[in-house]
């Protein structure tokens, strides 16, 4: 999770960089979570796995190519809720 504190990302919901705030645990109908949110539009992306429940860290990676490496991507998928 400290990858994410401090730094400037652009979002993939308002398109503005931003630097987001880390939410520690937020529930959805199969668990807990580890958030970020952006302060400007105030979308919420899961960063511990996939839930269709918040948005994906997937789609900050893909506007900030240095966030995630093949690892941490592969992992984020492997936990992923079902749809």
């Amino acid at each position: 999770m400290n990858k994410f504190e401090n730094r400037l990302l652009q979002c993939s919901s308002c398109n503005v960089k931003v630097t987001f705030d880390l939410i520690d645990v937020i529930e959805c109908d199969w668990g807990l979570h580890h958030v970020i949110q952006c302060p400007n539009c105030q979308e919420l992306f899961s960063i511990d796995h996939s839930c269709p429940a918040f948005s994906s860290i997937l789609d900050l990676d893909e506007l900030n190519s240095d966030l995630l490496n093949q690892k941490e991507k592969s992992d984020y998928l492997s936990t992923s809720h079902p749809y």
